[in-house]
C-alpha cells in the first residue's frame, strides 16, 4: 500500500511540475507578445502625432490661400467674404404649429372594428 502511495505521489509532482513548466513559458511568452503589442502601440501613437502634425501644417491658412490663388485658373475658387454669408434673420424657418392631419375615409384595418363588434352580436 505505501508502496502505491509513493508511486502515486511521485506521478503527482511530476505532473505538476510539468505542468508548471509549461506555464511558466506560456507566461513567458504572453508576456513577451504584450511587449511587443506595447511597443507597436508606441509606433503607432508616434506615427499618429506626426500625421496629425504634418495635417496642421498642411492646413494653414496661409499656405492653402497661396494654393487657391495658384490654381484659380483650373478650380476657380473664390476667397471668403463675410458678405457671402447670411444672417440669421434671413433663414426662413417652419411654421411653430403642426398642421392638423385629417383622415378621409378611414379604413379599419383590425379584427377589433365595429364588423367584429356586429358579427359577435349578431351571434
Amino acid at each position: 500500500m505505501r508502496t502505491f502511495l509513493y508511486l502515486a505521489s511521485a506521478l503527482c509532482v511530476i505532473g505538476l511540475a510539468f505542468w508548471a513548466y509549461r506555464e511558466n513559458y506560456e507566461t513567458q511568452s504572453a508576456i513577451s507578445r504584450s511587449e511587443e503589442l506595447q511597443g507597436d502601440i508606441a509606433e503607432a501613437r508616434t506615427r499618429l502625432s506626426m500625421l496629425r502634425a504634418e495635417w496642421a501644417y498642411l492646413n494653414r491658412p496661409d499656405r492653402l490661400r497661396d494654393l487657391a490663388e495658384i490654381n484659380f485658373p483650373d478650380l476657380q475658387l473664390q476667397p471668403l467674404d463675410p458678405q457671402q454669408f447670411g444672417k440669421i434673420s434671413q433663414v426662413r424657418f417652419p411654421p411653430m404649429e403642426a398642421p392638423e392631419v385629417v383622415f378621409n375615409n378611414p379604413v379599419d384595418v383590425s379584427s377589433l372594428g365595429p364588423a367584429a363588434d356586429q358579427a359577435g352580436a349578431g351571434e
